[in-house]
């Protein structure tokens, strides 16, 4: 598989606080652009693949979720994740 045991515990404690702390907005915001990344760059390739694309969307709309809880919770943190990752609202 694409996502190995070593980059999940890389990108959670890079964005999170630990690699075990797996529940923080940050942590699951960043994985959640990894695998979005990575989706992308198959449904380039892969342009009928409509099951991945479904599956793109609905992890689209669950980092977005998580990011209206960041802003509603600590905009700072919002701010910062942002920019780490280089996302656009």
């Amino acid at each position: 598989m694409y996502l190995s045991k070593e980059v999940k515990a890389e990108i959670f404690k890079k964005h999170g606080e630990t690699e075990t702390n797996t529940g923080s907005a940050e942590g699951q915001i960043a994985l959640f652009t990894y695998r979005i990344n990575h989706l992308t760059e198959h449904l380039k390739r892969n342009r009928k693949d409509f099951n991945t694309e479904r599956s793109l969307v609905m992890l689209v709309g669950k980092r977005r979720s998580l990011l209206d809880y960041l802003i509603k919770k600590d905009i700072v943190r919002y701010r910062l994740i942002i920019k780490e990752l280089n996302i656009r609202k």
